[in-house]
């Protein structure tokens, strides 16, 4: 039989798919965790990255973080009283919604919570973050911080991104060896700059990656904490602003599954992964 000629689609990522075996993995580790911590924590992270989590796994070398589906989640904990690995631990699956993941420590509360109120790494925004400033290049000489600071205080971006700034939509052109937005250097002959976002609306990938080459950073790696439980009390603690960090995660698990996949997706790097791989 002749050898087909139709074109077939390669993958070329390096992820693998989460086998049958690894789900189990996950699902006897978190319940094996459950008799052995006084607290467990639901957490959710907002604009994840892995280098930051690391970090975070790092301080808190004494406890166990886990990441993974939140159904399977919930069942390890138990959905039921009936079920429940622990008393009153059932109560804390109601918080498993989005990318939420469990922290098991037997640090007080208090701790945990100081520790994570005060961790904060700015970061460049990906494809999906909300813009929380306009930002516009002035005409003229474009400068490597795109007018973020003072022209005394910057230098002229290379020529080399030349091309690259026309490909992603600014109208720049060479003047004398000189990158330039507009007529000249001075700007004359354009009377406002490129606006590379606007407050408020949801950047997509050619502006976010405009926003790297000017160093300006949008986002913020954060951790909110839910909820947790206590096993000397079986009860479970609401956090101030769970019910708001839901409603959110709530809704943005909606708007992926409507069809938004695209750009809210863009640029992960499946930094979900659960706490036996990274550790190990």
């Amino acid at each position: 039989m002749p050898k087909s000629k139709r074109s077939k689609v390669f993958h070329l990522t390096q992820v693998t798919k989460k086998t049958r075996e690894q789900k189990d993995k996950l699902f006897s580790n978190i319940r094996e965790c459950v008799p052995q911590y006084q607290h467990c924590f639901a957490f959710s992270i907002d604009n994840m990255r892995n280098n930051h989590l690391k970090e975070v796994r790092h301080e808190l070398s004494d406890c166990r973080i886990f990441f993974g589906k939140t159904k399977l989640t919930a069942r390890a904990l138990g959905t039921t009283p009936e079920d429940a690995q622990a008393d009153g631990i059932d109560q804390l699956t109601r918080y498993l919604a989005g990318s939420v993941g469990l922290l098991f420590t037997n640090r007080a509360p208090s701790a945990i919570e100081s520790y994570f109120s005060s961790l904060t790494h700015v970061d460049f925004a990906r494809a999906g973050t909300v813009a929380s400033r306009t930002v516009t290049v002035p005409p003229g000489l474009v400068y490597s911080t795109g007018g973020e600071v003072p022209a005394e205080h910057d230098v002229p971006v290379a020529h080399t991104l030349e091309p690259e700034l026309r490909r992603l939509g600014m109208p720049t052109r060479m003047v004398k060896g000189k990158v330039c937005l507009g007529g000249d250097e001075s700007g004359e002959g354009s009377a406002e700059g490129y606006t590379i976002c606007r407050e408020g609306e949801v950047l997509d990938s050619r502006q976010t990656r405009l926003l790297k080459l000017f160093s300006v950073c949008m986002s913020e790696f954060r951790v909110g904490l839910l909820a947790y439980w206590s096993a000397a009390s079986g009860e479970v603690t609401e956090l101030e602003g769970a019910k708001e960090r839901l409603a959110m995660l709530q809704q943005q698990q909606a708007g992926k599954g409507s069809g938004g996949k695209g750009k809210a997706k863009e640029g992960d790097d499946d930094e979900m992964e659960e706490d036996e791989e990274d550790e190990e």
